[in-house]
């Protein structure tokens, strides 16, 4: 599957929107990937993450362990790790860290891949392998879509189906255009835990 094909996935389940978006990283966009419009179908899920599944294969040989931030990328996480033939765990939040939880457990022989879903500045792909690093062989990271445009430094190898250098900015440095749309913020981060 070609860059153009999965932005076409993207924009055929409506899941890429343009307007005014504050970003989970705090920064704003006129573009967003939505991405759970894409997860909510599982026929496109499984298309998306059977072929990023394969490029992880040839960039990193054998998988064992598929470890995904919580919340947003636990689905791709788990099916990418489904086509890997892969074991899925995801990290969540405890304290403010990222941590692996619920009896998940790493051996020091298995080889592992970080899986995010949608990277910009890479912060919480940082953060889940902070938690992950010295558990295992950190083999290194695959995401759906880069939109740093591979400029985002994780510390360790990213592979992405899409690579898109989406402009994003701080709130105080806002393009005339995107200052005059109203800021949505569909993200995820900073939702309190229940």
């Amino acid at each position: 599957m070609n860059q153009d094909q999965v932005l076409q996935e993207f924009r055929d389940a409506g899941a890429l929107l343009e307007g005014h978006f504050i970003l989970s990283s705090g920064l704003h966009s006129p573009v967003f990937f939505q991405k759970n419009a894409v997860f909510m179908d599982p026929v496109r899920t499984e298309r998306l993450c059977r072929a990023l599944a394969d490029k992880a294969r040839t960039a990193f040989g054998q998988i064992d362990v598929v470890v995904s931030p919580a919340v947003g990328a636990i689905i791709p996480g788990y099916e990418t790790a489904r086509h890997l033939g892969a074991r899925a765990m995801f990290v969540e939040r405890e304290g403010g860290a990222f941590q692996l939880r619920r009896g998940f457990e790493i051996a020091p022989t298995d080889r592992v891949l970080m899986v995010e879903d949608v990277v910009t500045t890479g912060l919480s792909s940082r953060e889940c392998l902070d938690a992950i690093r010295g558990k295992g062989e950190l083999v290194g990271a695959a995401c759906l879509i880069d939109r740093s445009g591979g400029a985002a430094d994780i510390g360790v190898r990213l592979v992405s189906l899409a690579a898109v250098a989406a402009p994003a900015y701080p709130a105080d440095q806002l393009p005339p255009e995107l200052a005059s749309l109203p800021a949505v913020k569909p993200g995820s981060r900073g939702l309190s835990a229940t």
